[in-house]
C-alpha cells in the first residue's frame, strides 16, 4: 500500500506543479521516476515515451498509466493516472467558478502573458533531451524537419508521415544489415 500511495503522491505534485500539459511534465517525471525514485532506467523511460506519445489520449496520462503498469500492474497505474488527473481537475473547477469573475482583469491577463514563454521552455527542453536520446544530429535532423513542414505548411497527415517513417527506417535497417553485416 506504501508504494501505491508514493506513486500518486509522486505524480499529484508533478500533475499540480506542472504548467502547460503532459510535455511540459517530462523533465519532472524523469527526475522523479528515473532520477531520484530509480523506478525505471532512462531507456525504459525513452520506450515508455514513444509509447504513450504514439497512442490517443494525454500524454501525461498515459506515461503515468504505463509507468504504473510497468512497476505494479493495474493499481500501479490507477494510482499514477488519478495522481496525475486529479490537480488539473481540481484547479480547472476552481478556475471555472471564479474564471468569470477575473476574466477581464489586467492583472490576471500580465499573469497569463508571463506564464506562456515558461511554458515553451518547458515544452522545448524535453523535445530537446529526447532529440538527444533519439540520436537526432546535423546528418539526420533533416527528417523531422521535413515531417514538421509537411504536416503544418502542406496538411500531409501525420498518420502518413508516421507510416512512411516506419516504413523507410525498417528499409534502411534491412538495407543498412545487408551492406554491414555484423
Amino acid at each position: 500500500m506504501e508504494f501505491y500511495l508514493q506513486a500518486f503522491i509522486t505524480f499529484f505534485k508533478i500533475g499540480l506543479f506542472t504548467i502547460g500539459g503532459g510535455y511540459a511534465m517530462i523533465p519532472l517525471i524523469q527526475t522523479e521516476i528515473v532520477e531520484k525514485k530509480k523506478w525505471i532506467t532512462h531507456d525504459e523511460f525513452i520506450d515508455l515515451m514513444a509509447i504513450a506519445q504514439s497512442i490517443p489520449g494525454v500524454f501525461a496520462v498515459n506515461i503515468a498509466i504505463f509507468i504504473g503498469y510497468r512497476l505494479r500492474r493495474f493499481k500501479g497505474a490507477l494510482s499514477m493516472a488519478l495522481g496525475t488527473v486529479l490537480p488539473s481537475f481540481i484547479i480547472i473547477l476552481a478556475i471555472a467558478l471564479f474564471f468569470q469573475q477575473f476574466e477581464d482583469n489586467e492583472i490576471v491577463q500580465r499573469i497569463f502573458m508571463g506564464i506562456r514563454p515558461g511554458v515553451v521552455a518547458l515544452i522545448a527542453a524535453p523535445t530537446f533531451n529526447m532529440a538527444k536520446a533519439a540520436k537526432i544530429n546535423r546528418y539526420n535532423i533533416w527528417i523531422p524537419v521535413i515531417s514538421a513542414l509537411l504536416i503544418w505548411l502542406i496538411g500531409f497527415s501525420p498518420i502518413y508521415v508516421i507510416i512512411i517513417a516506419g516504413l523507410s527506417g525498417y528499409l534502411y535497417g534491412k538495407f543498412h544489415r545487408k551492406t554491414n553485416p555484423s
